[in-house]
């Protein structure tokens, strides 16, 4: 399954299933197969979304830091970032907010 998030501001932002996911519960939001962001709701969707990302990046920097301490080799990451994941949509719900229009998904 995809994530398909539609507003009339911009264009598409379209996840993957567990990605699209993750993304609506960090916002607060179910991560059923339709919804809505109103835009009284993007503030904090975005602080929200900020939020997550600082931790995460935190905690990899930990995870060097303690690989390092520990005479390791600083470990490598495979994988797409959150903050990677997240841009498109933090950019979709900053421009949505300020137009005053809502984001929908599975409509």
């Amino acid at each position: 399954m995809l994530y398909k998030f539609k507003s009339k501001v911009t264009g598409d932002v379209i996840m993957l299933e567990a990605n699209g996911r993750r993304v609506l519960q960090i916002i607060g939001k179910s991560d059923g197969a339709t919804g809505i962001v109103l835009p009284q709701q993007m503030a904090a969707a975005v602080a929200a979304l900020e939020l997550a990302i600082a931790q995460e990046e935190a905690a990899r920097a930990a995870a060097k830091q303690a690989a390092l301490a520990a005479g390791k080799d600083a470990p490598q990451s495979e994988v797409i970032s959150l903050r990677q994941r997240a841009l498109p949509f933090i950019d979709m719900l900053r421009r949505c907010e300020k137009a005053g229009k809502e984001i929908v998904w599975g409509v």
